[in-house]
């Protein structure tokens, strides 16, 4: 969560910075979100193996997926070391499937405790690896079979994770299973489950039927609202998060995407630290992004949004509502990406939009 806290200036009709915190709850919900501002994080690639094949899939575009598995538990605990003292302090296990190397997921675990696992959820992973698990559902049964190849895949992973206080149900929204939400949230809401949205985003060369137009933008908004006022207790998303992620405008276009392979800066924030590990355990500062392979123009990724987003704290200081909004957004990135972290009530229930644009591109 590498923020650029600077505020610059004070330019006519901007609130000052410490006019933005005189609101005793605004205030008490920066500091509770700057806490975190200590993290950084990088990618690893766990495993080039998966018991699913799903149309869309990032991990199986460009050379990634050919790298060879290093399955040495030894070297994976010398690169967390190394890790360590290059200053991250946070890790986001991935891969294909995670879940089928257990034993180096420990392992990172035990080197860095703060950290998420980006799964399919059919597989449990044991209790002893203490990140937040990300359980991927991209639509209803029937979608997750046409689309997954998978029967009852929700039944399979509320089976495995119901209950789990690591784990957070990410409804992937594609253009055709939008209302599917809704029936799926009919299964997550009384299981208790913790639930957020993502945003397909085409990987390089996609043009199938996934991919979002303006019209599936629009939908998916009013979708992400209408689920956010009948399960409150379960979203994970805030009406600014709404905003960011269903823009007519990606979130690169927007605010400036700092992953190095977008950033030519090796100096400053996630252009100095950030590394997405192949299963090899090499990397490439050229690709080198939270979801390789993903058209940048056309990113709207949860991941992507998580540091591309919650870094731009001085462009959103401009006046109570947008800055609410950004405190909305960190402290709902926080609730699902940090073990032990509760989100709290978001503070702007309108939908205002980015930093640059007006009422009339929402």
């Amino acid at each position: 969560m590498a923020v650029e806290r600077k505020v610059e200036g004070n330019p006519r009709g901007r609130q000052s910075f410490s006019g933005l915190l005189s609101d005793p709850a605004v205030r008490e919900r920066f500091e509770k979100v700057r806490r975190y501002f200590f993290l950084r994080e990088s990618t690893y690639d766990m495993s080039n193996r998966c018991n699913l094949r799903c149309e869309g899939c990032y991990y199986y575009e460009g050379e990634k997926q050919f790298a060879q598995e290093n399955r040495d538990p030894e070297a994976w605990r010398t690169l967390m070391k190394a890790e360590k003292q290059r200053g991250i302090t946070f890790v986001v296990l991935a891969g294909a499937e995670p879940a089928l190397v257990p034993e180096l997921l420990q392992v990172c675990y035990s080197e860095i405790p703060l950290g998420a696992i980006a799964t399919n959820g059919t597989i449990k992973i044991p209790d002893s690896v203490g990140y937040k698990i990300h359980i991927s559902v991209w639509g209803n049964d029937r979608t997750s079979e046409s689309v997954r190849k998978y029967r009852a895949l929700l039944e399979r992973q509320l089976k495995a994770y119901a209950g789990d206080p690591r784990a957070v149900f990410v409804y992937t929204f594609t253009r055709n299973n939008i209302d599917e939400i809704h029936e799926v949230m009919e299964k997550l809401g009384p299981a208790g489950a913790k639930v957020t949205f993502n945003m397909f985003s085409s990987p390089v060369g996609y043009a199938g039927p996934l991919r979002h137009d303006l019209t599936s933008l629009r939908e998916t908004r009013r979708a992400m609202m209408d689920v956010m006022r009948r399960y409150p207790e379960n979203i994970l998303f805030s009406p600014y998060s709404a905003v960011a992620h269903t823009h007519r405008l990606g979130l690169h276009d927007l605010f400036s995407c700092s992953y190095p392979r977008c950033n030519p800066s090796e100096f400053v924030g996630l252009g100095r630290s950030f590394r997405q590990y192949r299963t090899d355990l090499s990397w490439d500062r050229d690709v080198a992004c939270c979801v390789p392979d993903t058209d940048c123009p056309d990113c709207r990724h949860y991941a992507s949004g998580s540091a591309v987003v919650t870094a731009r704290l001085h462009r959103h200081a401009q006046d109570p509502e947008t800055f609410r909004g950004w405190l909305d957004y960190v402290d709902t990135y926080l609730s699902v990406w940090v073990m032990g972290y509760e989100k709290g009530p978001n503070l702007c229930p309108r939908l205002v939009p980015p930093p640059g644009q007006t009422a009339d591109s929402l």
